[in-house]
């Protein structure tokens, strides 16, 4: 996350900027850092950054950055294909050299100037103009890059940053609201081909401008960093920001994505829009989905299927969607009508709790299997381009094997807690579905998770004929929990844990890197500040007057940050 806050200001830096990638020296010696400032390397880009909490900051979001240079530079390529442009000598500068634009064997080349009839893109909340120049050094194809920011001092920066690195033929940096900026481009008609939305928090005071700001087939890149509202906390918080009411599940951080996807959607359908996902994925402290839009009212009324309710069992966990709507084949078209339901009675048939309701989320699938492969792909050509490549190449192998069609996830623990049983082993529980006829897969949203296409009788079928092979305390189980109204029942299917054939995934098997790990000691979204403060030293208890070293902070009672030492963050 590298942009402003949801007002459009500028918010801090993390304590102490970490240095990050290996790119080459930079093109400019222009804007050279002064006192008080610092040099940070991240791919191909160098820039200037102040030590104070003037302008955002996080090296975390490396993986961020990397991943969506990625997923423009694949974009691009799609997007430029039609027009005949195939990416080769011309568009490199040098008609000797005719490697292809779009990833080889050799490293990409720096892309400085505008291409004729390339992309425009949009970063609405640039902070440093790190991601800007990272797109102009590192993404081909692009006409013209605008970084916009709310504050001034960002500004500032980033026009240093720019002619640092020699972009400015790319890259125009711009003092405006990112709303308005999206509106006026609207209203002028000139729209953008990709806009970047990486704000501190929500997205959610973006998302009407950004859905009317992109160009037809055009595409939305969002962060969401208020995991909390989004995964149940704050159930009342989340509807206000997306339409959507968040659950407290084992499923949760798919949920969020399910519920930003349904948030962009039901945006565009105000203006006779519609979303389309490229990719969608859950990492670290936040969310990062990938869509295109485009305009057609026909496609639009099928959007109200696309969505769904969410029933989940307060006790056992269990879990069923309601679809919104219902689209049936009629001739060449479809005919649109209100869903059929509900999917459950008034308590859980396994374990006689009540349900709670959420959503609406989207209910489709959060991939494009084809551009993931895609993106898969120009890695594998251009080995060593990102210094996050290999978790890049292994959460991308698992989004490639995700079941579709299958919304939400069960996992290990919560099967077997439920139960107050020892816990399967992933093969175990994997062989024991496709024994019995049905297709499973892992999530790159949880470590521990089980996709599947079975029903939850199935599956609770399947932990009884567990608990019978690995008996639980029964004198431990009080009648109405959970636990013994669900093996009070005798299982109809008899499971096999034998090792199946096709249990064990691919991309476990070649050892990827294939989830989410701690990038670096104490990380997280790192706090916001306000200009002249001194860094934070942790987000822990407010005390203005003490730094952690002894003396008193300069700031004193304006001082917005803690000065006690920073704590780890959660895993």
């Amino acid at each position: 996350m590298d942009g402003a806050s949801p007002n459009g200001l500028a918010t801090p830096p993390s304590s102490g900027a970490a240095q990050e990638g290996s790119a080459g020296p930079p093109q400019s010696e222009e804007g050279a850092p002064g006192s008080g400032e610092t040099l940070i390397t991240e791919g191909r880009a160098t820039i200037v950054f102040p030590s104070a909490n003037e302008v955002f900051y996080n090296p975390v979001q490396g993986f961020n950055r990397d991943l969506t240079c990625a997923v423009l530079t694949e974009f691009a390529r799609l997007q430029l294909r039609p027009k005949g442009i195939q990416g080769t000598a011309a568009l490199w500068g040098s008609p000797s050299a005719p490697r292809p634009l779009f990833g080889g064997p050799s490293p990409p080349p720096l892309f400085q100037s505008s291409f004729q009839g390339g992309l425009r893109v949009l970063e609405a909340l640039a902070a440093s103009g790190l991601r800007s120049v990272r797109f102009a050094r590192e993404v081909p194809g692009l006409g013209a890059v605008v970084a916009s920011d709310c504050s001034p001092r960002a500004v500032e920066l980033m026009a240093r940053n720019v002619a640092r690195n020699g972009v400015g033929g790319l890259v125009t940096p711009r003092l405006a609201d990112a709303r308005m900026l999206m509106y006026q481009r609207k209203a002028q008609r000139e729209p953008f081909d990709v806009i970047d939305l990486d704000p501190y928090g929500s997205p959610a005071p973006f998302l009407d401008a950004a859905v009317q700001a992109v160009s037809e087939g055009g595409l939305l890149c969002v962060t969401c960093t208020d995991m909390a509202v989004m995964a149940g906390n704050s159930a009342e918080t989340c509807y206000s920001k997306y339409g959507a009411v968040s659950l407290k599940g084992k499923f949760c951080h798919e949920m969020a994505l399910r519920i930003i996807l349904h948030s962009l959607d039901l945006r565009a359908n105000c203006y006779q829009r519609f979303v389309v996902p490229l990719l969608s994925v859950s990492a670290d402290f936040y969310v990062r989905v990938f869509v295109r839009v485009f305009t057609g009212q026909a496609k639009v009324k099928a959007s109200a299927s696309k969505q769904a309710l969410v029933f989940h069992c307060m006790g056992c966990g269990s879990h069923h969607l309601q679809r919104l709507g219902r689209a049936t084949s009629h001739g060449s078209g479809f005919k649109y009508s209100a869903a059929t339901g509900p999917p459950v009675g008034p308590t859980c048939e396994f374990c006689q709790q009540r349900h709670q309701v959420g959503g609406p989320v989207w209910a489709e699938p959060l991939h494009d299997p084809a551009f993931v492969k895609g993106v898969l792909a120009a890695l594998e050509r251009s080995p060593g381009r990102f210094s996050t490549e290999p978790r890049m190449r292994g959460m991308l192998s698992v989004i490639a094997e995700e079941l579709s069609d299958v919304p939400l996830y069960y996992t290990l623990d919560g099967l077997s807690s439920t139960i107050r049983s020892n816990t399967p082993s992933l093969l175990q529980l994997r062989s024991a579905l496709l024994h019995a006829g049905f297709r499973v897969s892992l999530s790159h949203a949880c470590r521990n998770a089980v996709k599947t296409d079975a029903p939850p009788a199935v599956l609770w079928d399947i932990m009884r004929c567990w608990a019978k092979l690995h008996p639980v305390k029964w004198e431990r189980l009080p009648d109405s929990s959970p636990a013994a109204r669900i093996l009070a029942v005798e299982p109809t299917l008899q499971a096999s844990f034998a090792l199946h054939e096709d249990a064990n995934p691919s991309s476990r098997k070649r050892g990827l890197k294939r989830f989410p790990e701690n990038p670096e000691a104490f990380w997280g979204p790192k706090a916001r500040a306000k200009p002249g403060c001194s860094p934070p030293f942790s987000r822990g208890t407010f005390s203005p007057f003490f730094t952690r070293g002894g003396g008193t902070c300069p700031q004193g009672e304006k001082c917005c940050y803690s000065h006690e030492p920073a704590l780890a963050a959660p895993n």
